[in-house]
């Protein structure tokens, strides 16, 4: 089996209705979908990927009215943050509804849920009769995909169709925020800021540590990883400490006698989470036997950007 890539909404619609998995495009990554109240659709995801059973999956609705029946309530501040940043890239974990299998959340009785900005995509999930369950269209803990290509590179031998729709806008997957407890309390960095949400609800804990048996997606220590090591720290002190021939990823400085590649040139970090997973694949096909990165600010954006970095990394340095 090859994957075709196409924008056909008909045929990812006609597929998903028949249990296959389809590749769909979103603001963030491309996700691997399959209709998230089907056992059995759900279960191939997780065969697909090669993803362990104890991390849970994203449920993808077609707006705030699709959540009633996705999750048992939705309280005053879950609403707020819908009504703010959907679509858009967040993920709000509530109590789930009785309709959402317990393999979707690995068993907990949370879900997540948020309503993804990209038109093809909310095209597709309005005209179906269910949600979409789907985490990157990847193998488990490998760098995501931002384009089709990507996903037909990585997953194309064992999907049928990849719904085509350009480069993902944001290219750092959804934060993910529990509303579950009185505190809402933010589980991944992604491309909502924290200063966002502060913004809109006030006080929010973020507890953003690895774990073995992770409340939402991306919590694992290595996650987003190239396949050769990849080092993060002082570029100039890796330089000098890694002998051989290295890959370099930079934010906005120029590292010209070194296979380089910058994220943003003029130090912009909506560009930088837009070439993240692109620029890691690129130099993982490189030459070079390992890469050396470097810190972003950590502020907005390049928070969510070094949580991904951290992950991916062999080995981090202050």
């Amino acid at each position: 089996m090859k994957s075709r890539i196409e924008s056909n909404l008909k045929e990812a619609k006609v597929l998903l209705e028949s249990g296959e998995l389809v590749a769909i495009p979103t603001e963030t990554v491309y996700g691997l979908a399959a209709n998230a109240f089907q056992a059995d659709a759900v279960i191939r995801i997780f065969e697909t990927k090669n993803r362990p059973h104890f991390d849970p999956l994203i449920v993808h609705v077609a707006g705030i009215e699709g959540v009633s029946e996705v999750v048992a309530e939705t309280p005053p501040v879950a609403l707020k943050l819908m009504q703010t940043f959907w679509p858009g890239p967040l993920t709000i974990v509530l109590r789930k509804s009785s309709k959402i299998p317990d393999i979707v959340t690995s068993g907990l009785d949370t879900v997540g849920v948020r309503m993804p900005d990209h038109a093809l995509t909310l095209e597709l999930l309005r005209s179906l009769d269910f949600p979409l369950a789907a985490p990157s269209a990847n193998p488990f803990g490998y760098i995501s995909p931002t384009s089709a290509q990507h996903v037909a590179k990585q997953l194309g031998d064992r999907i049928p169709y990849i719904l085509d729709g350009g480069i993902c806008s944001v290219g750092v997957e959804s934060t993910i925020i529990d509303c579950t407890s009185q505190t809402p309390v933010v589980l991944r960095l992604g491309g909502t800021t924290i200063e966002q949400i502060t913004e809109a609800i006030g006080f929010v804990e973020v507890n953003t540590t690895s774990s073995s048996a992770p409340q939402a997606p991306g919590m694992t220590l290595s996650h987003y990883a190239p396949r050769k090591h990849m080092y993060i720290g002082s570029i100039q002190n890796l330089l000098q400490e890694i002998e051989g021939e290295v890959s370099v990823l930079s934010f906005q400085d120029s590292y010209p006698n070194y296979r380089n590649i910058r994220l943003s040139e003029t130090g912009d970090l909506k560009e930088a989470a837009r070439n993240l997973f692109s620029a890691m694949r690129m130099l993982d096909a490189d030459p070079g036997h390992v890469i050396i990165g470097e810190w972003l600010p950590d502020v907005g954006l390049g928070r969510a950007i070094n949580d991904r970095l951290r992950r991916a990394a062999s080995q981090a340095k202050s």
